[in-house]
């Protein structure tokens, strides 16, 4: 059973800010709940390629794993699929104006569980689901404190 999770938010911020606060993974453990830290593999900036080591904490585990980068549109979409890790996983943010000032924030996660976490896909969906929320609202949080991004 495949895993996918799509949230989406509404923050008070451009676009251009938003994106490009969101597209830094270096920024990844400010605002995602579960990431301890990312290591980049290649140089900065993020780009089309780029790799990056992430650890997380997830259902009590500690999880490493490795995103390359596989799109990235400034301002538009960026999408990471992992190149190593617990199972395959895609994440894709989408960026879109919900007005001039304000920014709509897509974030879906989608991926193929094998042995155990198969079994528990429904159950880490719902998991996915709620930390995934509690992620965009921290973010949400960050760039609409004032003074941010300017």
């Amino acid at each position: 059973m495949s895993v996918d999770v799509q949230t989406e938010i509404v923050i008070d911020r451009p676009v251009e800010v938003v994106a490009s606060y969101a597209a830094d993974p270096s920024n990844a453990p400010e605002w995602y709940v579960n990431i301890e830290s990312v290591d980049w593999e290649t140089p900065p900036p993020v780009r089309a390629g780029s790799r990056l080591r992430f650890v997380a904490r997830f259902l009590g585990r500690r999880l490493e794993y490795t995103y390359e980068i596989a799109d990235l549109v400034p301002g538009e979409r960026l999408v990471m699929r992992t190149a190593q890790g617990p199972f395959p996983m895609e994440t894709t943010y989408i960026w879109s104006a919900a007005s001039p000032d304000a920014t709509r924030m897509t974030l879906r996660n989608r991926g193929e569980p094998s042995g155990f976490s198969k079994v528990a896909a429904p159950i880490m969906a719902g998991m996915m689901r709620k930390a995934n929320t509690k992620d965009l609202k921290r973010l949400k949080s960050i760039l609409e404190a004032p003074g941010a991004g300017q």
